[in-house]
Formats: structure tokens, C-alpha cells, sequence
């Protein structure tokens, strides 16, 4: 079991450094943050962005990987993301893991003054958001016209310092995206499908892994070869609540074959408050062992 963790960019460089730089050293194997120009009720607060971010944590980090979670085409442009894509995987000396998912309704979606989207346009648009920004990371000189996006020759030279590209790791809850993560993920991530409590959300990510098994054979694609994320804190209860409580999580998802759960930073209040001193002992006391599961 890998396990990641969460910093969300809403803290100056000046204070969310150390939590990049720690997260590091404790071990973790992964650690991200968001992609959106702002986030639910946090967007009147401060709010950095992702790309810029993660940048700058890959120059005070070793090991740790570094991944969006997740980016989506509400406001990006795979020719233009593409190469941001590339010189993060440079400067991280290719540590890159890209989570991208359809995208959502909300202030991504309104702020550049664009239609809200039903779901079904934006799987249409995810697709192909998708196929071309797989295409200008694998290939120099990519021209497209599609019914969302147009790219003229554009490069990619030099490439990604992962071949043939970083890996993506697909959001995916329905059927159309499933296939997608099958396509083209190297990873899977599922926050769930909601539930009133603890066990029916657990119940419902079930559900999910076995529709995911089901698509992976329906495409003939090996179910070993796909990496599975598990977003805990899209539970009705915070991981990080207690420490024995977060290793019982993390023991439910391994049991049903996720290889990586991601968790996030406790933030004094709001969305994934909780207290710091819980995840310091989760990193310090459980950490080796829970990797081991």
C-alpha cells in the first residue's frame, strides 16, 4: 500500500513549504494538490495555483511524487498544459504523477465566463481533452481539430522525462470514464459514490471497484496493471480523525485492492479540520507499518 497526502494551496509559500518539505521526509509516497482557479467556499480565501505550486515543492523535495488531484479541461488546454506538464517533470527529475479528471460545475467552470456543461458533454469533452493532451506528450508536431479543442503543430520537444509520458491517473466513477481510466490511465482514483454514512460509502466504493474489474475485462486490459487511488476524506468521516481509525481505512481499502489511498493536511477548520498532531502520529508511529499492508 502506497499512501499519499493532500496539501491543499491556500497558504502562502512561506508557510506551506515546511508541510511539502515534511511530508517528504516522514515518507509518504505521494503528495498532491488541487487544480482549480477556486475551490468551493474556500474561494474567497487565499488560493495559489497548482501548477506553480507543485514547482516549487518539487525544488525542496527528494523522493516524494507529485501529482495534481485532479486536473481537468474546465480551464486547461492540453496543447498549453502539455508543456507545463513537461517542465514540471523536469525540474521534479521526473516525478510527476498527472491526476485529471471531467471536471465539475462550480467557479471552475463560470469564472472564464463558458456554459456549465451537463455531464455527458463534459465526458464528451473529457475524451477528447484526454486523447490530445496524451498525443502532444508522446508526439512533437500534433495537429487537432476536434469538437472541443484545435492545436496546430504543436511540439513537445524535449518530452517528458518519463517515457513515453507521466502517468495519468483517471477519475472515474461512471461507466464512459471507467473506460477511459482503461484506455488511458496508468491509475485509477475514485472518491466513492456518496452514502449517509461510513458503511454506505464504503459499500458504494465496493460497488465501484467491481464495475471498474468488469470494464478492465471488458477491454481486455490486464486488472494488474492498473493502479488503484482511493480518496479517503470523500467519506462521510476524515480519515486523519484519529490515527487507529486511519490505519482501519487504510486496512478496508487494501482489502479491496486499492495500491494507493491518498488522505489530507488537517486544516484548522472548515473542510479537513482536524488536528496536525494526529497526522504527525500517523506519520511518525504508523507510516512504515501501514505501507507494509
Amino acid at each position: 500500500m502506497r499512501i499519499g497526502i493532500v496539501i491543499l494551496p491556500d497558504q502562502r509559500w512561506s508557510d506551506s513549504q515546511r508541510r511539502w518539505q515534511q511530508a517528504d521526509e516522514w515518507g509518504f509516497d505521494h503528495a498532491w494538490t488541487y487544480d482549480h482557479l477556486g475551490w468551493r467556499d474556500l474561494v474567497d480565501g487565499p488560493w495559489f495555483d497548482s501548477m506553480t505550486t507543485l514547482t516549487a515543492a518539487a525544488t525542496v523535495t527528494r523522493r516524494i511524487r507529485l501529482g495534481t488531484l485532479v486536473a481537468s479541461p474546465n480551464f486547461r488546454h492540453p496543447a498549453a498544459f502539455a508543456r507545463q506538464i513537461t517542465a514540471l517533470d523536469d525540474v521534479s527529475g521526473g516525478r510527476v504523477l498527472l491526476g485529471v479528471g471531467a471536471g465539475g460545475i462550480g467557479f471552475d467552470s463560470a469564472v472564464l465566463g463558458g456554459e456549465t456543461l451537463p455531464p455527458r458533454q463534459r465526458v464528451d469533452r473529457f475524451a477528447e481533452f484526454l486523447e490530445l493532451l496524451d498525443l502532444v506528450l508522446r508526439e512533437d508536431g500534433t495537429t487537432w481539430r476536434g469538437d472541443w479543442f484545435t492545436a496546430v503543430d504543436a511540439r513537445n520537444n524535449p518530452g517528458c522525462v518519463q517515457i513515453p509520458r507521466v502517468p495519468f491517473v483517471v477519475a472515474a466513477n461512471g461507466p464512459r470514464s471507467m473506460r477511459l481510466v482503461a484506455r488511458f490511465g496508468q491509475g485509477w482514483v475514485t472518491t466513492g459514490s456518496g452514502g449517509d454514512d461510513l458503511a454506505a460509502w464504503w459499500d458504494g466504493v465496493a460497488e465501484l471497484v467491481a464495475r471498474m474489474d468488469k470494464t478492465l475485462a471488458a477491454e481486455g486490459r490486464d486488472p494488474a496493471s492498473l493502479d488503484r487511488y482511493l480518496s479517503l476524506d470523500s467519506a462521510p468521516e476524515f480519515s486523519l480523525r484519529g490515527a487507529d481509525f486511519f490505519a482501519e481505512q487504510v486496512g478496508r481499502a487494501a482489502t479491496l485492492g486499492f495500491t494507493d489511498v491518498v488522505t489530507h493536511w488537517p486544516r484548522a477548520s472548515s473542510w479537513y479540520a482536524g488536528d496536525e498532531e494526529v497526522l504527525v502520529d500517523v506519520a511518525t508511529r504508523l507510516l512504515p507499518e501501514l505501507r507494509r499492508a
